[in-house]
């Protein structure tokens, strides 16, 4: 029995980017708007001083890297699919994992093993985020090394891609 292909097996927002790709347009700016009110906030909570400055010095390292992570984390989202493209429905695993675990990405909350897998996604890139910006966006950030932590905390926790839990199913 073979297998169709459907659009909706294909991960958001990756693909909405490279299907729409005037989505890039807003995507952008909305991330280096997000991540510098992080990284702004979070200075001024952990009361530094030379906000903008230290800002400045990390701000667009911070923006890059956080693409790096979102894509890792897509391609641990997507990694479902792959997956499931080597076994064979005809199998029982193969059907428990197309209609559990494939679903991810149509649909993430249908069932608690793709929420699960999502989730897990979403902490994979905000672990990322956290590891790129505390070993490489911060280094020379002339802060104590228990701020580096929690301000690279902040951005994992509140630039994390959430959207890995909306299903593709509303876009089309």
């Amino acid at each position: 029995m073979k297998k169709e292909v459907r659009l909706y097996n294909m991960i958001f927002p990756i693909w909405l980017l490279w299907l729409f790709p005037m989505t890039w347009i807003v995507v952008l700016p909305a991330n280096f708007l997000l991540d510098s009110a992080v990284v702004l906030i979070t200075m001024k909570c952990l009361k530094l001083t030379e906000i903008k400055q230290k800002t400045r010095s990390i701000i667009f390292k911070t923006w890059l890297l956080g693409f790096a992570a979102d894509f890792i984390g897509t391609f641990f989202m997507f990694s479902a699919n792959l997956i499931d493209d080597r076994l064979s429905t005809e199998t029982a695993f193969g059907k428990w994992w197309y209609y559990n675990i494939n679903a991810v990405t149509y649909s993430p909350f249908d069932n608690i093993y793709s929420i699960s897998w999502a989730a897990i996604c979403v902490v994979i890139t905000a672990i990322f985020i956290y590891r790129f910006n505390y070993k490489l966006c911060f280094k020379k950030l002339e802060i104590e090394d228990a701020l580096k932590k929690k301000l690279a905390l902040s951005l994992a926790i509140f630039t994390a891609p959430y959207v890995f839990f909306l299903p593709t199913s509303w876009f089309y």
